[in-house]
């Protein structure tokens, strides 16, 4: 495989960026790159802040902590940690937090992770290789109710109950599925009818990942955590690629961007709103012909309005 098919082009890079240093400290603050990828908001974001700014960035990925190694920046520091960790940060330390929630192309593009039902390879799809089950590990032994559960509340898959069921019996003839194609497959086989244009196997891979990584928990673990370590007047910046995230940054946003009545104690003040909304920002259509991996993006923005508890 060459080099150059596994090169990543960060979606909503200099957007991303302006809308994290719209923070009250500016150049000179303390920022967080919640998911450092393949580096490439890390590296804007350094080269704005001044000589005071910091940047903490997180990874899961073994990848993407050698990648940060390479970083000489006595600015920079990387942890080899989901962004959940964000939370181990002192209180109101952090002037903004960027989390870009979408799989980097290396990772897609690479075979040996299995998160790419277009290349042939090992049924993985974790994020962080050194720990945790694969997807073949547990798929060796989850029930049809199991996998029926997983494919359609993380995927939203009409037809998760067959996908499982054909999982588990080709299990009990065959011997459990250990390669992507061989997913791939079964499940096209399985599923008669799809939208024009989408590989069959599109929503069960994206449901096995997701489950696998716990990301969803995982990124409502951090958004509260952003609430902690944000210091008033920090930017909080998330993007997301498909619906199941955004909806619950969205929700996030709405729910701390109101005060709140304590209805069991009417008269008392109301509980001030801990966050501003924002907005929402889109990829430019030049963006998305250049870079088609990036037309679901949504990116939501807010600032810290409150001194952290």
């Amino acid at each position: 495989m060459t080099e150059a098919v596994l090169t990543h082009t960060t979606v909503l890079l200099n957007e991303a960026v302006d809308e994290l240093l719209k923070a009250s400290a500016g150049a000179q603050g303390f920022y967080v790159d919640a998911t450092f990828g393949r580096g490439g908001h890390s590296r804007l974001i350094l080269s704005r802040l001044s000589a005071q700014g910091r940047l903490q960035a997180f990874d899961k990925d073994p990848q993407a902590i050698a990648e940060a190694e390479q970083l000489q920046d006595a600015r920079f520091a990387i942890r080899h940690q989901g962004f959940s960790h964000l939370a181990e940060l002192p209180a109101g330390s952090v002037d903004g937090v960027l989390m870009d929630l979408g799989i980097s192309s290396p990772q897609i593009d690479s075979p040996e992770r299995g998160f790419s039902f277009r290349f042939e390879g090992p049924l993985d799809m974790r994020m962080d290789t050194t720990r945790g089950e694969s997807v073949a590990d547990w798929l060796e032994t989850a029930t049809v109710d199991q996998i029926t559960e997983v494919v359609r509340d993380y995927g939203e898959e009409r037809f998760a109950f067959q996908i499982a069921k054909a999982i588990v019996a080709r299990r009990q003839e065959r011997g459990p599925i250990s390669t992507t194609t061989d997913l791939a497959q079964l499940v096209a086989d399985t599923v008669k009818t799809r939208e024009p244009g989408q590989n069959p196997a599109t929503r069960t891979f994206q449901a096995f990942r997701i489950f696998i990584n716990a990301e969803l928990e995982e990124l409502e673990q951090a958004l509260e955590a952003s609430l902690h370590v944000l210091a008033p007047g920090g930017r909080l910046v998330v993007i997301s690629f498909h619906s199941l995230e955004d909806r619950i940054v969205k929700q996030f946003i709405a729910k701390h961007s109101k005060e709140v009545v304590d209805r069991r104690v009417p008269f008392a003040k109301p509980a001030k709103m801990r966050l501003k909304a924002c907005g929402r920002v889109r990829p430019s259509e030049t963006e998305v012909r250049s870079n088609p991996r990036a037309r679901s993006a949504i990116m939501r923005m807010a600032e810290r309005t409150e001194v952290p508890a």
